[in-house]
């Protein structure tokens, strides 16, 4: 397997009361006061946005093809027990116009091709809904 570098992000943050996160590219460039959801909502949108891809590799994989583009609601929630944390995830995922047998099939796949998706399993609580 020959490995290729696709993208690489480039961050630089700042913690305080008047924190900010700002993109080598400057595409991000955000205030982080505290206390903050910043980072749930960062993770869910990237997350969001590559599992979307994910599931449109998956159709093209099976040759379907989707008649509206695939739209998610992630919610991404910070918890606490006992001293610890942790995150739990729950991706709602729109599939429009689409038998709900292969919509499911297509977001279960998708979990397989998605980066993020691979990186949390077994580390956090995934919920995924189709809605």
């Amino acid at each position: 397997m020959t490995e290729k570098l696709l993208f690489a992000g480039k961050t630089h943050i700042a913690g305080g009361r008047n924190g900010y996160a700002r993109s080598s590219d400057g595409t991000l460039d955000i205030k982080l006061p505290q206390p903050h959801p910043a980072a749930e909502n960062l993770f869910g949108a990237a997350w969001s946005a590559c599992y979307i891809g994910a599931i449109e590799l998956a159709a093209a994989q099976r040759k379907i093809t989707l008649p509206a583009g695939p739209e998610v609601d992630a919610e991404i929630t910070l918890n606490g027990d006992n001293g610890s944390y942790f995150l739990r995830a729950r991706l709602n995922v729109s599939l429009a116009d689409i038998d709900r047998e292969i919509a499911q099939e297509l977001i279960e796949a998708a979990h397989g091709i998605c980066p993020y998706s691979k990186a949390v399993h077994g580390n956090i609580d995934v919920e995924t809904k189709l809605v």
